[in-house]
């Protein structure tokens, strides 16, 4: 059963990693106008917008990739079979080296933490400013952000 949910889980990384390859081809085929002498400053200023908020959607698509990546092959580790290839790699990151469902856990939060952040941050795109209050709130959720992401740091300088 187990086994299932390790194929699932790959199989969605591997189609979000496409997807998410796929508009970013899109997104700089459509760059291709942005230096064209006829395109008016308005349009220019539109195209810049909408190209950020597509790079955020494309970053949230990686990132949303790798979690199911992360999440299945952590299962097979845990439930199936160690990953040799993981395990004997001197130069890579120990992403994939997980030893218990805790290690599983924080490795998935801190990619959902880095989804919040995204999310937050193409939501913050379309955000406009009526008050002051408005403002303030804003900077508070960055300022959140910010602690959720220095507690992430420090809990992992202490293993």
């Amino acid at each position: 059963m187990v086994l299932s949910a390790v194929i699932a889980s790959v199989l969605g990384a591997i189609a979000l990693f496409y997807m998410a390859t796929v508009d970013s081809f899109y997104m700089i085929s459509h760059l291709i106008s942005y230096a064209s002498p006829a395109l008016e400053a308005a349009d220019r200023v539109a195209l810049r917008q909408e190209t950020v908020t597509h790079v955020v959607e494309i970053v949230d698509g990686y990132l949303l990739a790798t979690f199911l990546l992360i999440f299945g092959l952590g299962l097979y580790e845990l439930f199936v079979s160690k990953i040799d290839l993981a395990e004997q790699a001197e130069n890579s990151s120990k992403v994939l080296l997980i030893h218990s469902l805790d290690d599983l856990k924080g490795r998935l939060a801190k990619v959902i933490l880095m989804i919040l952040v995204v999310r937050y941050f193409e939501y913050a795109l379309g955000m406009s400013f009526g008050s002051p209050m408005d403002l303030l709130v804003f900077a508070g959720g960055i300022a959140l952000l910010g602690l959720a992401l220095y507690l992430a740091h420090m809990a992992d300088k202490s293993h």
